[in-house]
């Protein structure tokens, strides 16, 4: 996932759900000197799903107990 949000910022936002922000990242990718800030933007949002899905996953063992 993390090279789909380096060479398409704007899908990786999509697939995350984040729907506005994946427009907004294509009309970005649009111009050369976004793409950078494009990539930089979908890489966190991807990390951060990641990492909200561990945190949920150790909740759920947690209560589990």
């Amino acid at each position: 996932m993390i090279a789909v949000a380096i060479l398409l910022p704007w899908l990786a936002l999509l697939v995350s759900g984040r729907f506005l922000p994946g427009f907004l990242c294509l009309i970005l990718q649009v111009t050369v000197l976004g793409w950078v800030p494009a990539a930089l933007w979908a890489v966190l949002v991807v990390n951060e799903d990641r990492r909200e899905r561990q945190y949920q996953e150790m909740l759920r063992i947690l209560r589990g107990r």
